[in-house]
């Protein structure tokens, strides 16, 4: 439990990606950049983020195999993939394909639930079958047991002169335990843990009757606590300052400031909320922690960095977190 005295066990951080529509190669190896940065400064894993349709990374396992050739030991997560864009056998073998490659470093967080902009893009995604998909937690399932290398056909083994495997291969018997599930709701807390999910938790929650994002999110982590020893990790936006420029400060605080409008609200049907942005020097970001309920009963986080910054932002953001805060939440770097 992270308290003034006590340490945070994991340090890692959370990127979008972003780049340009014009170059994304440029955004691309700039991301990889950050990733090999943070293996420098001693964090414990790097985490990417899924976007379809934008500007930022679309293939975050593709991404992750390429990383893994440019780093040795830092953990390379996803947080998260939707599933509904995937189909579980194939996203199974590309998942097995980085462990092997990252040596087992490989830490897949995946998501449920209909792709956002559904109606826009049903077509496009499913022409023939988006009548009957199915995005609930049959599919998580499904990717379960295929990552586990339950069989997948009952047909012959060996066909002529081919060799043919029951179940997906590669076959890399650590993964499993090292899947997570990205949760917002108390009900995913537990199906999570009822599964053997190890468990994501950022900077959205699902509303209940309680319209307070600490106390919803505090809820969905003991929820998860009831009935899980798994790992738990929690991601918020946090910007220290330390060595920002004054013109990098500027710009940090305008973009605060442009997404605090969202903050202590519901939003939309599924009765959204969003955490504050946390920005200032790490001793302070440290005191707003700590007074953090939810904060107080994880041992390892995944702070996501902002999603229109530049790259010396990031680089100054990430040597910031990994030098100064992480050091002032008790955590020491990796060797």
């Amino acid at each position: 439990m992270p308290s003034p005295g006590t340490a945070l066990r994991k340090l890692g951080f959370l990127t979008i990606g972003l780049f340009d529509e014009h170059n994304p190669r440029q955004g691309h190896e700039s991301t990889l950049d950050i990733i090999v940065l943070g293996e420098q400064l001693g964090f414990d894993s790097a985490w990417v983020r899924h976007r379809h349709l934008q500007y930022g990374i679309s293939s975050p396992v593709a991404m992750l195999a390429a990383a893994s050739q440019r780093t040795s030991r830092i953990n390379l997560g996803t947080a998260v993939i939707p599933l509904a864009w995937e189909n579980p056998l194939r996203l199974a073998e590309d998942l097995a394909t980085v462990d092997v490659l990252t040596g087992g470093r490989l830490n897949p967080g995946v998501s449920v639930g209909p792709p956002i902009r559904w109606d826009d893009v049903k077509q496009g995604l499913y022409p023939d079958t988006a009548e009957i998909e199915d995005f609930s937690y049959t599919r998580v399932r499904r990717l379960l047991d295929l990552i586990k290398g339950e069989p997948v056909t009952s047909g012959p083994l060996t066909v002529g002169i081919e060799e043919f495997s029951d179940h997906v291969q590669p076959h890399s018997p650590g993964l499993i335990d090292r899947t997570w599930y990205g949760g917002g709701s108390e009900r995913s807390a537990r199906w999570a843990a009822e599964n053997g999910l190890n468990l994501l938790v950022s900077n959205v929650v699902q509303a209940t009757q309680i319209e307070d994002f600490a106390q919803l999110q505090l809820a969905l982590v003991r929820a998860f606590r009831a009935e899980s020893k798994a790992r738990l990790s929690q991601g918020l936006v946090v910007i220290p300052t330390d060595t920002a420029t004054p013109e990098q400060r500027a710009k940090y605080e305008a973009y605060v400031d442009k997404r605090s409008a969202r903050v202590g609200a519901v939003h939309g049907p599924r009765r959204m909320m969003f955490a504050r942005d946390i920005i200032g020097t790490s001793a302070q970001i440290a005191e707003q922690l700590y007074a953090d309920p939810a904060f107080g009963e994880v041992d390892e986080v995944a702070f996501a960095l902002p999603f229109t910054f530049e790259h010396e932002d990031y680089v100054q953001i990430l040597t910031d977190i990994g030098t100064r805060l992480g050091p002032e939440l008790g955590w020491r770097p990796a060797a």
